[in-house]
């Protein structure tokens, strides 16, 4: 896994998480990767990954099972999916319509990237 400078590695492990569950790789009830393997896996320090999975297992994407592990919680995708489109709608969407109107671009211009991108 390569880190991006621009967010926190635990952010990145989150997100990773996060597209595995989206992608089925990752299924509703499954075990997911150890603190430790996936520490292992990507290099970084078993806390970080630790942060990640506190950070995930208070989204309720994943949950503990005491001495067993971590798995993936009902409905996973689902609030990932809410709590991501909330994110866009308040954080990037603002963002991009700013830009948008400096680059004097209408909304015609980003439908017809839509339409060829769906």
């Amino acid at each position: 896994m390569e880190f991006k400078k621009e967010q926190s590695i635990y952010l990145q492990i989150v997100d990773f998480v996060h597209e595995n569950i989206l992608s089925g790789k990752f299924e509703e009830g499954e075990k997911i990767t150890s603190v430790r393997e996936m520490a292992g896996e990507i290099g970084v320090n078993p806390n970080t990954v630790m942060r990640s999975y506190t950070h995930l297992q208070e989204a309720d994407i994943i949950y503990n099972k005491r001495g067993i592990g971590f798995f993936v919680a009902k409905d996973a995708a689902k609030n990932i999916k809410k709590n991501l489109r909330h994110h866009f709608l308040k954080k990037e969407l603002p963002q991009i319509i700013k830009k948008m109107k400096m680059l004097e671009i209408d909304m015609a211009e980003i439908e017809k990237i839509y339409e060829k991108t769906t």
